[in-house]
C-alpha cells in the first residue's frame, strides 16, 4: 500500500541518467529515524527531475523537509535505505531545516565504512563487492572543520573535462573521494585547477552499488556539501 515519508534532504546528487536523492527520516517532536533513499523502479534506480520535482517545477534542495510519496521498500545489498518513489504523485516541500538542527543528524562512525583500497585517482575511495556485502548501510553524515574541494581535469578521447574531488581527513585516515553534489560542483566550476579550502562543513557521503566498469568495486562518494551561508 502506498505511503508517504517526510524527510530532511541531505542529499540530491549526480547519478548516471538522473539524480539520487537521499535524506533522513523525520519524525516529529525534534526527532529523527533512519536513512531514506528514494529510488525509481527502473533498474539503475536513479530518479529523474521529471520524478522528484515540486508541482511548481522547482527541484529539493539540501535540508529542505518533504513529503515524498514511496510504494514500497526496496533494500538492495547493502544500499538498505531503498524505497521505491510513487511517480504519480507530487513531492510536496514542508519546509526547511535550521542550520542549527542539522548537528542533530551528525554521525560519529569510527571509520567511513571499509578502508581497504583506492582507485588512480582516489585515498580510501572503493572498496570491493564482497566487502560491501558485508555491510548493512550506504550513507552517512559527517562533519569536518576542514574539507578541500579539489578541482582538476582529465582528458579522454581527446576531450579535456574538468573534475571535483573532496579532500579530508576522518579519525585519522586521509581521504579523496569524487564529488558528485551539482550545487557544490556549480560553485567552483568557474574557477582554476587548485585546492579551495572550506570550514566547518557537513558531508553527506554514499556508497555506490558496484560499478561494472570498475571491477564492481563500490565506490565512496561526497554526495553533498551542507555548508553556512550555503555554496
Amino acid at each position: 500500500m502506498p505511503y508517504v515519508k517526510r524527510i530532511v534532504c541531505l542529499a540530491n546528487s549526480f547519478k548516471i541518467g538522473g539524480s539520487c536523492i537521499a535524506g533522513r527520516d523525520v519524525l516529529g517532536n525534534g526527532k529523527y529515524g533512519g536513512w531514506i533513499r528514494p529510488v525509481s523502479a527502473r533498474a539503475t534506480a536513479e530518479v529523474s527531475f521529471s520524478e522528484y520535482k515540486y508541482q511548481n517545477n522547482a527541484s529539493p534542495k539540501l535540508l529542505d523537509i518533504i513529503d515524498v510519496p514511496l510504494l514500497n521498500a526496496a533494500p538492495h545489498n547493502h544500499q538498505t535505505e531503498n524505497h521505491v518513489i510513487d511517480a504519480k504523485n507530487w513531492w510536496v516541500k514542508n519546509g526547511e531545516l535550521p542550520w542549527g538542527d542539522l548537528e542533530q543528524l551528525r554521525e560519529h562512525p569510527e571509520s567511513l565504512w571499509i578502508n581497504s583500497d583506492s582507485t588512480g585517482t582516489g585515498v580510501f575511495n572503493c572498496i570491493s563487492q564482497a566487502e560491501a556485502a558485508t555491510l548493512h548501510d550506504s550513507l552517512l553524515l559527517i562533519k569536518k572543520k576542514t574539507f578541500t574541494v579539489e578541482v582538476g581535469s582529465k582528458t579522454w578521447n581527446g576531450k579535456t573535462t574538468k573534475t571535483y574531488r573532496g579532500n579530508f581527513k576522518y579519525k585519522g585516515t586521509d581521504y579523496s573521494l569524487s564529488l558528485t553534489d551539482p550545487v557544490a560542483i556549480n560553485a567552483f566550476a568557474a574557477k582554476d585547477e587548485g585546492d579551495y579550502q572550506l570550514s566547518y562543513v557537513y558531508l553527506c557521503i554514499s556508497l555506490t552499488e558496484p560499478w561494472k566498469k570498475d571491477n564492481n568495486r563500490c565506490h565512496k562518494l561526497v554526495a553533498a556539501i551542507m555548508s553556512n551561508p550555503p555554496l
